[in-house]
């Protein structure tokens, strides 16, 4: 493959963009460090404005047989009550309705029809250099591989940001220092439904095969702890459908996920022939659930002007340019919906009924419009 567009990092992001390069007839390659694609693994929400950048990759059908449809989201307290709901079947009405998938699943659909050069398994980027005319990828050992362009692909901790933009741009999210996630039995919640406690939040969601997908986090900054028994202690005295998730907990035999919540925030995206795309440019707390989104329309964008541009020394500020406003957007979107989640009990349940449907259109309107 001569002068290739080499992308670091063969998840979402990356995969994106193999496949949208791909089918623009744009050379490219994916390295990856792990040696196969995850065969399971969690759930991912993908909103509308998500669901339309897949479809502009041609898995609206395929992925239609994943996952489960998300048509209404309820926001409730600790006790159960309701606080205010959101029609998301109404609202992405005429555009592709939002799901959510199972993670393996989207990233085998991404991969699915690339041919077999396009993605390179077990390669260990170790340093890069940046040309006139191109990039240079040092792999682990040895090999030497040249690029006529370079993407970071590789996340939070983003060796590419790493190596050309100096400064990490990392910080904690907003939300909450750290969450827990896993799948388990379903115990029939009825929609997407957050119940939002002192210091504390538990989201479930539906996935089908009769799996719900759940996300329970501190709000307000509050700290998660690394043992499972923060995760009873925290929500016992939540409803009845959170207590039955965690009794399935206790029962074992579920895969439980601690990690960080961190944000990225940087000035730039680009630096000549390399540019940054989804986790690695603007990791953002799970809020509303734009990072898969916003890494798949990065992906549309850059290969639009990849295979557009004749001079590709450009193409990293133009890209930035094309992404930053849209991208801004979410992150402020972000931190409010982070601090109206932290406010104290009885002040959120005066202030999410009259904010909520609000804060939910004023994110999303903007997002109904299409990137490519």
């Amino acid at each position: 493959m001569e002068n290739p567009v080499v992308v670091v990092g063969a998840g979402i992001a990356g995969l994106a963009l193999v496949r949208a390069l791909h089918r623009r007839e744009v050379p490219a390659v994916a390295l990856e460090r792990r040696e196969q694609l995850p065969s399971s693994g969690l759930a991912i929400n993908i909103p509308g404005n998500g669901m339309t950048a897949l479809s502009h990759l041609g898995l609206t059908d395929v992925l239609g047989e994943t996952g489960a449809p998300i048509q209404r989201r309820e926001y409730r307290d600790s006790r159960g009550k309701l606080l205010y709901a959101v029609d998301e079947a109404a609202f992405w009405s005429g555009r592709v309705p939002s799901r959510i998938l199972g993670r393996p699943e989207l990233l085998h659909a991404l991969a699915q029809d690339l041919p077999s050069e396009a993605v390179r398994f077990g390669a260990a980027p170790e340093a890069f250099e940046q040309g006139p005319d191109g990039v240079t990828v040092q792999l682990s050992g040895g090999e030497t591989l040249q690029g006529a362009f370079l993407v970071g692909a590789d996340g939070v901790g983003s060796a590419v940001r790493r190596a050309f933009l100096g400064s990490e741009g990392r910080r904690t999210g907003l939300l909450a220092q750290a969450s827990w996630r896993f799948m388990a039995p379903d115990p029939g919640v009825a929609c997407f439904t957050v119940w939002l406690g002192r210091g504390r939040s538990f989201l479930a969601i539906p996935a089908g095969e009769g799996q719900v997908y759940c996300f329970a986090s501190g709000v307000g900054g509050a700290s998660v702890a690394a043992d499972e028994s923060w995760l009873q202690e925290s929500f016992e005295d939540f409803p009845a459908p959170v207590r039955s998730i965690l009794e399935h907990v206790r029962s074992g035999g579920i895969k439980l996920h601690h990690s960080p919540i961190e944000e990225v925030r940087i000035p730039a995206w680009h630096q000549g022939r390399v540019a940054l795309i989804g986790d690695a440019a603007h990791a953002t707390a799970p809020v509303w659930a734009q990072g898969a989104a916003l890494a798949v329309e990065d992906a549309l964008v850059l290969a639009e002007l990849l295979d557009q541009e004749k001079d590709w020394a450009g193409v990293g500020a133009a890209y930035d340019q094309r992404r930053r406003a849209r991208v801004e957007h979410v992150q402020r979107m972000t931190d409010r919906g982070s601090r109206a989640a932290g406010l104290p009990d009885w002040l959120r349940g005066l202030v999410l009924p009259r904010v909520g449907p609000s804060a939910y259109r004023s994110t999303f309107t903007e997002l109904r419009e299409p990137v490519v």
